[in-house]
């Protein structure tokens, strides 16, 4: 496989259809960087929605075989494995990974195929993680899966630093809560902060969030690093990305 375009005048990588209306809302908004509106509540940011979806993939992985979604594509997995190749000075095959809101794991997956070996994912939905680690097991791969509570200080605090933190949707499914999703982005944050080592970097895609909201979110206590390059539109004049994916160092 060969990574997506990144100027092409509209991608068909796109997220999974449970994302597609808070997709389509964030690409209306303009990039601001002087404050940051919360968005729109939905299911999506809620427990109960995501232990219901993972009981079905179970049944669906037991029935069939099918390991279930991709988050935002295989082409947005596979552009943050092959960034996270290329930083041989950095990240080490044996330094230690996190996913946060790992969901059936396949994120994890890829990176053991390339070598990796340190590799932990959590999510706090337990079917999600029933699901991980069946996938694991049946592929004969050394991942560490545990549920979590990203929002559980005590909790975050039990797992330990990581040279890497990796997110691909739990941020947005946080920002979509509908119970005070600005508390818990702050809780969020909060907690990478905690799993993040010094000299660690924190990889984040997101479809709800533009680049320049990411950054003033995480100002306080992050600096941007990188941008990794997604595909691109064009509507109405004005160019997007179908997801946004950057790279944080502590500050």
């Amino acid at each position: 496989m060969t990574e997506a375009g990144t100027d092409a005048e509209f991608s068909e990588e796109s997220p999974a259809t449970a994302w597609q209306t808070a997709e389509s809302s964030s690409n209306r908004r303009n990039e601001r960087a002087d404050q940051v509106e919360e968005l729109e509540s939905s299911e999506l940011g809620t427990k109960e929605y995501w232990e219901a979806s993972y009981d079905t993939e179970i049944q669906n992985y037991k029935d069939h075989g099918d390991v279930g979604e991709v988050w935002f594509d295989e082409d947005s997995q596979l552009r943050i494995i092959r960034w996270i190749e290329k930083q041989e000075d950095r990240i080490k095959q044996d330094d230690a990974i996190i996913d946060l809101g790992s969901g059936n794991g396949m994120m994890l997956v890829e990176l053991a195929r390339e070598g990796y070996s340190n590799l932990t994912g959590v999510d706090y939905s337990p079917k999600a993680i029933e699901l991980a680690k069946a996938i694991c097991t049946d592929q004969e791969l050394s991942i560490t899966y545990k549920v979590a509570d990203l929002l559980d200080d005590a909790v975050v605090r039990s797992l330990g630093k990581f040279s890497v933190v990796h997110d691909k949707g739990t941020y947005d499914a946080i920002s979509l809560n509908p119970d005070d999703s600005k508390a818990m982005r702050e809780l969020y944050i909060g907690a990478v902060r905690q799993l993040l080592r010094d000299d660690g970097m924190f990889i984040l895609t997101s479809c709800n969030w533009t680049q320049a909201e990411l950054v003033k979110s995480f100002a306080e206590h992050f600096v941007l690093h990188v941008v990794i390059p997604t595909p691109t539109f064009k509507f109405g004049g004005s160019v997007g990305n179908v997801v946004t994916s950057v790279v944080f160092v502590k500050k």
